[in-house]
């Protein structure tokens, strides 16, 4: 691939993930602080993005597969999300919020896999090309943190409008990507072509069902930080939370590069409890950390992101990419991206917006507070609850290659 295409993907990457970055982390801050919003509506807000990733390999399946080019599709979606974001940002009641939020994520999500799917089609070698222009996706989400919070924008709606900007941005960006038309204009769609009985069939090995049963269950507690983390940092008086908060997009780069050393001493099933137990240690370091002599135990709580990122969702990629047919990697990786970033953190925002709402103190002036240490208990548990389950009931019958492959696609809500 030339350098100048690396370049040109590597920036829709870059701006990809700058327009989700720039909003969703400090969400639950402005609707918390700002708007007054409970936590299960707080809740059922950051958890549009769940119901935009159920939907979202239906709507790829049909459009960008069968009827128009994946860049004019990502043009019309982004510009589309822009004008949503845009009038959201001016909405201050749940109800006409919460439409346009879920309206927008209906048209992001499935730009997560039409910008993976375009540069998968533009190179001669994914396994060696894609990851260094992935990566700056991550970049984009850093920035966009570091912008945000630098600016003090955290309780603000300003974000939205930085996002719908950069979302204009890159519609009109879209239209410059290389031509990628449809590949299946003159098949049918079907229903089944999404998650092919073959990939069904995975769930009849034990191990499997295992490994998708606890990615669902994990996701759940997963949403707590996805949702309310930086809303409680900014109560806890962190100063650019934000910012900080990039530091586990940061730790993320990091341990990828340690994920074929791990592998060769742990082993697949050791590498998915250890990233579980990240889940279960970061929310006790959060609910007895603070804003000053023990602000290290939230640094690190931040920086387990890594962790708990890689070592299980990543390595649950290369399990699925081994055990799953080869024509039909990309469908049970779309699978498991239902089962975890559609219906398990969909569950998880629901989950996670009631026991906030249990533990919303009311002030006698009007003002509200949490107990988060309670809050983050809560999670605690549900994290460690599914990493004994998964201990004692999960078995990896065949040894893991020392050596990793980059899977074939990845799942919706990488950063």
């Amino acid at each position: 691939m030339k350098m100048l295409l690396k370049a040109r993907l590597a920036s829709m990457m870059f701006l990809e993930y700058f327009v989700w970055g720039a909003w969703y982390v400090t969400l639950g801050t402005w609707l918390g602080e700002s708007l007054r919003f409970s936590g299960a509506q707080i809740g059922l807000v950051a958890g549009t993005t769940a119901v935009g990733a159920i939907v979202s390999p239906f709507l790829v399946g049909i459009i960008a597969d069968r009827l128009f080019a994946t860049e004019k599709v990502l043009a019309a979606v982004h510009f589309l999300g822009g004008i949503l974001l845009v009038v959201a940002s001016f909405r201050s009641s749940f109800g006409p919020l919460y439409i346009l939020v879920l309206l927008y994520a209906l048209c992001y999500m499935p730009t997560l896999a039409l910008t993976n799917s375009l540069a998968f089609r533009q190179m001669t070698d994914p396994k060696t090309e894609f990851g260094p222009i992935r990566v700056l996706g991550t970049g984009g989400w850093i920035v966009a943190g570091l912008l945000i919070g630098t600016l003090r924008l955290e309780a603000t709606s300003v974000p939205l409008r930085v996002a719908a900007g950069a979302s204009f941005f890159l519609a009109l960006y879209s239209l410059s990507l290389p031509h990628t038309p449809p590949l299946m204009q003159s098949v049918k769609f079907r229903v089944s072509d999404l998650f092919p009985v073959e990939v069904r069939r995975l769930f009849r090995e034990p191990s499997f069902a295992i490994f998708a049963l606890a990615s669902f269950l994990i996701c759940i507690p997963l949403q707590f930080y996805y949702a309310f983390t930086n809303l409680y940092l900014n109560e806890a008086g962190v100063k650019n939370a934000a910012g900080k908060m990039t530091g586990g997009q940061m730790s993320e780069l990091f341990c990828m590069l340690l994920i074929p050393w791990f592998f060769r001493r742990l082993g697949v099933k050791y590498m998915l409890i250890a990233g579980m137990s990240a889940w279960a240690l970061r929310y006790v370091l959060f609910a007895y950390g603070n804003s000053g002599s023990a602000m290290w135990m939230l640094w690190l709580g931040i920086l387990l992101h890594g962790i708990c990122y890689d070592f299980f969702f990543v390595t649950g990629q290369i399990y699925v990419d081994r055990k799953a047919p080869i024509a039909l990697r990309a469908a049970a990786q779309g699978m498991i991206t239902l089962i975890t970033y559609g219906a398990g953190m969909l569950v998880g925002s629901w989950l996670s917006g009631y026991v906030v709402d249990q533990y919303t103190i009311t002030g006698a002036n009007g003002s509200i507070s949490h107990a988060w240490r309670s809050i983050w208990i809560v999670s605690a548990t549900c994290s460690a609850v599914v990493l004994v389950l998964f201990f004692f009931t999960f078995k990896d019958s065949d040894r893991m290659s020392t050596t990793t492959r980059q899977p074939e696609s990845e799942p919706v809500g990488t950063v």
